[in-house]
């Protein structure tokens, strides 16, 4: 093929999110390359999630897209809890969605959400014959709801050819619930390390003065949408039962719903015997992680269920923050050497904290000196060999059909 393949991914909309910001870091670094030329097509324009609105044109992942020179489409739709029913799309929707189909040679659906999309164009004779990749970020499928459906139906029938997954333990485990696709690969998480690293004096005592941190004050960050996944509950538990033994550490919590004015987190962080004050920092949706991430010495991960390889984790210990998380996905794995992995206990996890605060010199020198591994390079590598396999398998087959 001369020309750059063309692709397109499928979004269920831009809102706040671990995949969405891979993925958008993915298709920025693959377009820019120039043997790629990408395209992404979103359902919604807006998002009602985690008891926010999140509008599309304001979200820092599609504004990067955009200026990067990734062409963008929209059905105009409001994304909530639940994806759109493959019957719910209009004759007018799906004409725009099979367009923008029709133009790609390879098309990537982040997650399982909008291959409903795609079945709804088969089911009214609409689907171009393109190659569909899945890209799948989550450790518990069955949590995904009717679009798990979707996807082991679209890869039964031939139109999911592929998937990619974020973690080992994803990939099983969407095999072990029938999505039986031709094609599976693993392809671990990875982030811009010249993006995500350790902050100079200068920049940590300006994060830390924004954000009234005394200088020296131990910091945990929580990068985490309010979410019963995430187990925010757990979290402000920790934190109260953490506090008590270290008066004089801060708290910031980063994420869609983390802030007093959502009554659900206020209410759960009352439960939890968790009041505001001075030091506990509930910040929203952050777009300026890193500057976060430089001045803890923890970055935390309380999830019950669902994660396959959290980004949060690496992107706190490239800024050399010891991760701390319990033990879901791939999470065990990915702060091997560099992190602690602790129960689902409060006072256990509180008792964690304690204990790297103890050895943070140690703990900090280990995460700095694993950056290599976590470069996005190698993912972008990854993902450029699956898109051009794809690519060739359908070049093959078209000039079969020609002779």
């Amino acid at each position: 093929m001369s020309r750059p393949i063309r692709v397109l991914s499928l979004y269920e909309g831009f809102f706040a999110g671990g995949a969405r910001i891979l993925h958008s870091d993915l298709v920025a670094g693959l377009h820019a390359s120039g043997r790629q030329e990408h395209a992404v097509l979103s359902i919604a324009s807006a998002a009602v999630r985690e008891s926010t609105v999140q509008s599309m044109d304001e979200d820092p992942r599609y504004r990067r897209l955009v200026s990067a020179g990734v062409g963008m489409t929209t059905l105009g739709r409001m994304a909530g809890v639940h994806p759109p029913e493959r019957a719910s799309f209009t004759d007018a929707e799906l004409r725009i969605a099979a367009d923008a189909v029709r133009s790609a040679d390879v098309v990537l659906s982040l997650k399982e959400q909008p291959i409903g999309l795609l079945l709804a164009l088969r089911d009214r004779d609409m689907m171009p014959d393109v190659p569909v990749a899945a890209c799948l970020h989550r450790s518990d499928p069955l949590h995904s709801g009717p679009a798990l459906g979707w996807l082991v139906e679209g890869a039964a029938t031939g139109l999911v050819t592929a998937t990619v997954s974020c973690a080992a333990s994803t990939s099983d485990a969407y095999a072990r619930v029938g999505v039986a696709a031709g094609n599976r690969s693993v392809i671990a998480n990875g982030i811009d390390t010249a993006r995500f690293r350790p902050g100079n004096i200068e920049e940590d005592r300006l994060t830390r003065e924004r954000l009234g941190i005394p200088a020296g004050a131990p910091v945990v960050v929580y990068a985490a949408r309010f979410d019963a996944m995430k187990d925010p509950g757990l979290f402000l538990r920790a934190v109260a039962a953490h506090a008590v033994r270290r008066p004089d550490c801060h708290y910031v919590l980063c994420g869609a719903g983390m802030t007093w004015d959502n009554e659900a987190f206020a209410a759960l962080a009352r439960e939890s015997s968790v009041v505001p004050s001075a030091r506990v920092h509930p910040m929203g949706i952050v777009d300026d992680m890193p500057a976060l991430y430089r001045i803890a010495d923890i970055v935390a991960l309380t999830s019950a269920f669902g994660e396959a390889s959290p980004l949060c984790l690496i992107e706190g210990a490239a800024c050399g923050a010891t991760p701390v998380t319990t033990d879901v996905g791939d999470a065990a794995a990915r702060v091997e050497g560099i992190g602690v992995v602790t129960s689902h206990d409060a006072s256990d996890i509180a008792s964690s904290w304690c204990d790297v605060l103890g050895r943070r010199g140690e703990l900090r020198a280990a995460a700095l000196a694993a950056r290599g591994r976590f470069g996005r390079e190698r993912m972008i590598d990854g993902y450029r060999m699956v898109v051009e396999d794809l690519a060739s398998v359908r070049t093959a087959e078209d000039v079969s059909l020609a002779g």
